[in-house]
């Protein structure tokens, strides 16, 4: 569903910017160096989950110097809407991850539903070890936690670097959270 570019504009206006651009790079700084010390000289296979973490992955890739591989897995629960339902996958790489070291990158934290069944389907399909990172991870209890989390932010429906609103947003320069009113 499009946005009008009115009602684009007036959740613009009407959201607050919990995390800065330059709050994102250091956050960004801080998980390359844990994953280095977690998965350096692992070659790990680092599986970016689609579409959110896309921007994470462009961001954070190129402070880790050390050898990997990237793939993609796709398992989504929103579908453009702002409530998660049943997870439906769209692309599961198994043959890829069986006997790797992986890391799964993801955007967000926020219930840990998709995040969990990621990692139950990387052990399920063999791989060696599963490592988890996410940029933003929501102050709630998850049903799986992250290995690496970028910010820890109040518990309200995001967008930025990645995250969406009803499919926009997802280039917004820092995290924002949506005004109660257009939830």
């Amino acid at each position: 569903m499009k946005l009008d570019p009115k009602d684009y504009d007036a959740v613009a206006a009407r959201a607050d910017r919990l995390v800065t651009p330059e709050e994102i790079d250091a956050a960004l700084d801080r998980m390359a160096e844990s994953i280095t010390a977690r998965l350096a000289g692992k070659d790990p296979l680092v599986l970016c989950v689609m579409t959110g973490a896309v921007f994470v992955a462009g961001l954070l890739l190129p402070r880790l110097h050390f050898q990997l591989r990237v793939d993609y897995i796709h398992a989504s629960r929103y579908q453009g809407e702002t409530s998660g339902g049943e997870l439906v996958w769209r692309y599961r790489p198994s043959d890829a991850i069986r006997g790797q070291h992986v890391l799964v990158l993801d955007d967000v934290l926020d219930e840990g539903i998709t995040l969990r069944h990621v990692v139950d389907a990387c052990r399920t399909d063999g791989a060696a070890s599963v490592q988890t990172a996410v940029l933003v991870s929501k102050d709630r209890p998850h049903a799986c936690e992250a290995d690496v989390v970028g910010v820890q932010v109040a518990d309200r429906y995001l967008y930025g670097y990645g995250l969406d609103y009803k499919g926009y947003f997802r280039n917004a320069a820092g995290i924002y959270a949506v005004a109660d009113e257009d939830v």
